[in-house]
């Protein structure tokens, strides 16, 4: 019994001893790392920054806790303070690049202009029917289709040609009544029996021969009332059909229209009028000229697109309805504004940016507002300057650098920046020019 409790006595013994061991060390470890490693943090004393005024007290690992004075932060710890750099530029979020690193990396940089955007909208269309020259073949009586003298969809149809021939009694009785009223000789009857039967769609000639035949025809022939193709034929020979039911419609193919579709965020630069250039992959090389002829009120709900209607002449009948085009809008330019080339433009989920080459190796991830998106240049609304220069190539890059610093406030022009998610902001850390947060890595110079 006494060995073992000499064992556990040990064994106790020896855990103190480890543990005093390693709190010793951690301590050691601790006060080297405040002493040392953030000795950048120390006040103007122990930083060589004697006689030079902090500009303000940040957190040593939170830089978005700033104090007008100095103080403790909400850890405990000492804040630490922020001079004014030698260069004179405190912006939070500028980065310097050295003149050999941005010949490696490739830096181009071009300058805000004024002028008018010229954009040259490309989108998709559809051939179709043109609807002012469509018609729609409904019978007015209930009946039956005797004979149809069309077969498919599809048929050409001559205007005048019969389409079907249709039994009914109704049609059998405004005869007879016809006849009644020619037989007692009264104008009034045999002018509202002729005017009921032309009410029914009865052709001209039907009426004229039963006044000279005075018989009555069992069917009526109807004939086409336009020159076409035949479209939704949805009837067969012995078919009950009734008022109201779409038969069949005609179609011209000499004049089409071509519906294109749109981006929503495009929809405001197509105006009436516009030009229009189509091709189709039907035949390679040709191409259609036309002017955009209606801007539909509303959008589609599926695609959310805006539809817009072009018409276009078709005499050798090559545009056939359900062909799909390619088209190419000239939108009407834009009225004068700010314009920077779109490479240059930074879209991230919430917020657009581009990078400003401030001059000497000098540049900044900044907040703007665009407007319209062209193909080559994109309309400024806010966030820049006319002549300020952008970075053009490797700005993701210099972006990626810039925005861990940047609270992308602008200290020029009216002192507004565009607004910025929160939450995006909370991922953004401040840092001081006068030395690297706590966490942060130091900033590399290139000789």
């Amino acid at each position: 019994m006494m060995e073992v409790l000499n064992r556990s006595g040990i064994t106790l013994a020896a855990v103190a001893l480890a543990g005093a061991l390693l709190g010793a060390t951690a301590g050691a470890a601790l006060t080297w790392w405040w002493n040392d490693g953030a000795m950048d943090h120390q006040p103007a004393t122990d930083t060589g920054e004697a006689g030079k005024e902090p500009l303000y007290w940040v957190a040593p690992m939170d830089a978005n806790y700033r104090r007008d004075k100095p103080g403790k932060s909400p850890m405990g710890m000492d804040l630490i303070p922020v001079y004014e750099t030698s260069g004179g530029d405190n912006d939070p979020g500028s980065i310097t690049i050295s003149p050999d690193v941005m010949n490696n990396l490739g830096v181009r940089t071009a300058a805000v202009t004024r002028g008018r955007l010229v954009d040259t909208v490309n989108t998709v269309g559809h051939v179709q029917y043109d609807e002012d020259r469509l018609v729609h073949i409904h019978p007015r009586v209930e009946g039956w289709i005797e004979t149809l003298h069309v077969k498919a969809t599809g048929d050409p149809v001559e205007q005048g040609a019969p389409l079907y021939a249709l039994y009914s009694p109704t049609l059998v009785n405004a005869q007879e009544e016809l006849l009644l009223a020619l037989r007692r000789g009264s104008p009034s009857l045999i002018s509202a029996a002729m005017e009921r039967l032309s009410a029914l769609k009865v052709p001209e000639s039907d009426i004229d021969q039963i006044k000279s035949s005075g018989k009555v025809s069992q069917t009526i022939t109807i004939t086409a009332p336009q020159s076409g193709v035949l479209d939704n034929l949805n009837v067969r020979e012995g078919m009950y059909v009734r008022p109201g039911m779409e038969v069949m419609s005609i179609g011209q193919l000499e004049h089409i229209w071509v519906i294109g579709e749109v981006f929503e965020r495009q929809a405001a630069s197509v105006s009436e009028g516009d030009a229009v250039r189509m091709r189709l992959d039907y035949l390679p090389g040709r191409e259609w000229l036309g002017k955009v002829d209606y801007i539909y009120p509303s959008l589609n709900i599926k695609t959310r697109t805006a539809q817009v209607r072009v018409r276009f002449d078709n005499p050798d009948v090559f545009l056939k309805p359900g062909m799909f085009a390619q088209m190419a809008i000239a939108a009407s330019p834009s009225k004068p504004s700010l314009l920077i080339p779109s490479e240059a433009l930074i879209r991230t989920g919430s917020q657009t940016r581009v990078v400003l080459a401030k001059g000497e190796g000098r540049f900044k991830s900044i907040a703007v507002t665009v407007g319209r998106i062209g193909e080559h240049q994109v309309q400024v609304l806010s966030g820049l300057a006319e002549g300020e220069q952008i970075v053009t190539s490797a700005q993701f890059l210099i972006d990626s650098e810039s925005s861990k610093t940047s609270d992308f406030t602008r200290m020029a022009h009216d002192g507004e920046a565009p607004p910025m998610d929160h939450s995006q902001h909370q991922g953004m850390q401040h840092r001081p020019e006068s030395g690297p947060v706590d966490g942060d890595q130091p900033e590399h110079k290139h000789d």
